[in-house]
């Protein structure tokens, strides 16, 4: 439990496929709308609740469906560094429109020290991303031509343009990640 309400954290997959991460996503604020109808008192505090998570600041769900569909046009590393900036601006923008007591204050500087706490991750994030791909045999019926590992994808298999030749995506993580190779 935190100040502001209840959140569950998963181990997940980063490359799991999009559609199945909004699925499991939306159904947070709809079973929350669902469950405000049986409690008629419980429907307006619901609301604003739900009109809350659905901010696009991080750990909320708004940042999660923001870099849901950020992930369907960019890169996963640029997708999770806007969401993390769009937190940092929305968090300041509430902040200097809002009265503030004690309250708004707690649950602001939690959110906002979350939010440090994954900007903080975020290159963590981004290597656990690339050595899931690396470790797990993905299907993607996709494909990208790319140039760096920075503009991977999820969703897609990717091919590696290297000078004047193609490497696929294993074997460019694979230089990443053998640490069995002399250097």
């Amino acid at each position: 439990m935190l100040p502001f309400g209840g959140v569950t954290i998963f181990n997940e997959d980063l490359n799991r496929p999009i559609y199945e991460e909004f699925i499991i996503l939306i159904m947070g604020p709809v079973f929350q709308i669902v469950f405000s109808f049986f409690i008629i008192d419980y429907f307006n505090y619901s609301l604003y609740i739900l009109l809350f998570n659905m901010l696009p600041i991080y750990p909320l769900d708004g940042s999660k469906l923001l870099n849901i569909v950020l992930n369907k046009f960019l890169s996963f590393k640029i997708s999770h560094l806007i969401s993390i900036y769009v937190s940092f601006l929305m968090i300041f923008l509430i902040i200097f429109k809002l009265n503030f007591d004690l309250i708004y204050i707690m649950i602001f500087s939690f959110i906002l020290y979350r939010v440090f706490y994954e900007f903080k991750k975020h290159n963590y994030i981004f290597n656990k991303f690339l050595l899931e791909r690396y470790i797990n045999k993905y299907n993607f019926k996709k494909e990208k031509i790319v140039n760096s590992i920075k503009y991977m994808k999820r969703d897609y298999r990717h091919i590696f343009k290297v000078r004047n030749s193609y490497v696929t995506e294993r074997e460019a993580l694979k230089k990443r990640f053998d640490f069995n190779r002399k250097t």
